[in-house]
């Protein structure tokens, strides 16, 4: 079974005992808690590579690498091979955007429309560093720590790449029309 067809496996509601200790990330505040092994969490959403869940009237989100909480494969985290160079680590990052997900809302940050902009910078020093220009849904959406969170960690997993910036913008503001039209098909808004 595929990564995808893995956490696609999973249904909104359906409930998994943790098998051991993990981390997760809580929603909206985009802090790193523990949730205890043997917890009854509620899948609410299995998208990309993470997994949010509901413990407790609140909302967390899952990475792939502790995916075997869950009972499921751990995901290896996404790299490059060391001698990539500037086309294949952009083709890398945007990949790895495509596996982000608003905990929310079933379609992946850049098919959203959230996702303005990617650079890559080369410093004297050779090292690498991501600027990716984002925007929200919505000025007050709790969820951009979150969100730039799990871009960041996942875009990290090229050893090429030393940092990632996340400037999150408001303008232009974001609106239905920045949707792909996979993202609106999927959303029902066609």
């Amino acid at each position: 079974m595929s990564d995808n067809e893995q956490i696609s496996s999973l249904h909104k509601g359906q409930e998994l005992p943790l098998q051991r200790d993990v981390e997760a990330i809580s929603i909206p505040f985009g802090k790193t808690v523990t949730l205890a092994e043997d917890s009854l969490v509620s899948v609410m959403q299995a998208k990309g590579s993470t997994l949010s869940v509901g413990f407790e009237g609140r909302l967390y989100l899952i990475e792939g690498a502790n995916l075997d909480a869950v009972g499921l494969e751990a995901l290896p985290r996404p790299t490059l091979h060391e001698e990539a160079g500037d086309e294949e680590i952009e083709q890398f990052v945007w990949d790895q955007l495509r596996t982000c997900f608003d905990p929310e809302i079933p379609v992946n940050i850049v098919d959203l429309g959230l996702v303005y902009g990617c650079r890559l910078e080369r410093l004297i020093s050779g090292e690498r560093i991501v600027t990716i220009r984002m925007t929200l849904t919505a000025p007050g959406c709790g969820m951009g720590d979150v969100i730039a969170a799990d871009a960041r960690n996942k875009i990290l997993g090229a050893p090429q790449v030393s940092k990632v910036h996340t400037d999150i913008v408001f303008d232009p503001p974001w609106s239905r029309e920045m949707m792909s039209d996979e993202a609106k098909l999927e959303l029902g808004m066609f």
